[in-house]
């Protein structure tokens, strides 16, 4: 892998530890190296966000992990909190009371990592800022979360693992997707509009309410004997805010998730540049329990390849060309989705990418392809071993 960029310094330290210093102390001793004393910290909000964990899996990162960095931020002169956006999907964590709700249960809470967690877009997911995307060639204004747009510094910590739309879900989705507000979201993954599902749809018209666009209208639904009025969404006045969907409490409205993965990729790298740009960011990678799926996903298979270690680097996109890497460079474990493809596909050339052997529907690199183009890192990088 050739850039014409100079190579961004990615740091590294193993999970091996001994009687004397635990991965904890590790992971505090990678941050120091990789210059995070460099940002100042005194007296600044600091939004440390990531993946809060979908109700039922557990491939998320553990808290105690999260307490190293927030304990490092206070100790810096810094304000910290967790945070993350609502999610599109209905689940665990569509709104800030289910996803604080989900968030605590994982165990991200005051008393296990030391600070509050706030869900950036607010209680139904719609308060977000527009931020516009310098070269941005799919979004010009991304909608994101305000909370993470009002902090001072923003710290990413994510855990790498495979994405059935992406590739891999790494840092610059943690950060991109991640940081969208509902309706964020919806204009990174579709390439359509909202559509109401009428069967769910009681009549309410709080979606009418909330639209700009005189887009939603309402008629009697045939399917039941025409005694109940409906809503249905005209695409011809329609923008795709979404703001309908976060309003809906029947869950009858949902975007059309239409976007080629390409798409997906290169939107997702230009909403990271909308929250990295003109402030501090500083990044971390745990590439452990490699599941071969979104933390979005409730249950979590089985890891496709072994723990290999912790990353962390100023550059998000050396940052997750680094631990691409290393999970292509790691051996395949037996009995996974991996294994079962190379047993299903032994001729197949593209065997030596992991991430597209699980779902080889999708391709990671053209998400930092995007990335590198658009000026936020350069996928050339060196390894800084710590120890």
């Amino acid at each position: 892998m050739t850039s014409a960029s100079a190579p961004s310094k990615v740091y590294f330290t193993s999970f091996r530890t001994h009687a004397r210093v635990s991965t904890l102390d590790k992971l505090d001793r990678l941050c120091r190296k990789a210059g995070i004393g460099q940002i100042d910290f005194d007296n600044k909000f600091v939004a440390i966000k990531l993946h809060l964990g979908e109700p039922g899996g557990v491939a998320y990162l553990r808290p105690n992990y999260v307490k190293v960095v927030v304990d490092l931020v206070r100790e810096l002169g810094g304000k910290p909190f967790l945070t993350d956006c609502n999610t599109l999907y209905v689940g665990g964590r569509k709104n800030a009371l289910d996803h604080l709700d989900s968030a605590y249960a994982n165990g991200f809470n005051p008393f296990c990592v030391g600070c509050h967690t706030i869900i950036a877009d607010g209680l139904k997911g719609l308060d977000e800022v527009e931020v516009p995307v310098e070269g941005g060639e799919y979004v010009h204004a991304a909608k994101i979360g305000r909370a993470i747009m009002d902090a001072d510094v923003v710290i990413s910590m994510t855990h790498f693992k495979g994405h059935e739309a992406t590739g891999f879900g790494g840092t610059i989705k943690n950060i991109g997707m991640g940081s969208g507000s509902r309706a964020g979201k919806m204009e990174q993954h579709s390439a359509g509009k909202p559509s109401v599902s009428q069967a769910r749809c009681i009549g309410c018209r709080q979606c009418a309410k909330i639209c700009a666009h005189d887009a939603i209208s309402f008629s009697a639904d045939p399917a039941r004997g025409g005694k109940h009025v409906v809503a249905s969404i005209d695409h011809d006045r329609c923008v795709g805010c979404g703001r309908c969907i976060g309003v809906c409490n029947q869950d009858a409205i949902a975007a059309d998730y239409a976007a080629a993965v390409d798409v997906l990729n290169c939107k997702m790298a230009e909403y990271t540049k909308a929250v990295v740009d003109g402030r501090p960011a500083f990044h971390v990678s745990l590439v452990m329990d490699v599941s071969p799926n979104c933390d979005c996903h409730a249950e979590n298979d089985t890891p496709i390849v072994p723990d290999i270690g912790m990353f962390a680097s100023f550059d998000p996109v050396a940052l997750d060309q680094a631990c691409a890497d290393a999970v292509n460079a790691a051996p395949t474990l037996g009995d996974t989705v991996l294994s079962e493809q190379e047993e299903a596909l032994p001729d197949d050339p593209e065997m030596a990418d992991h991430f597209h052997m699980v779902h080889p529907d999708t391709r990671w690199e053209s998400c930092l392809d995007h990335a590198e183009r658009l000026g936020l890192g350069t996928r050339a990088y060196e390894i800084v071993e710590v120890r």
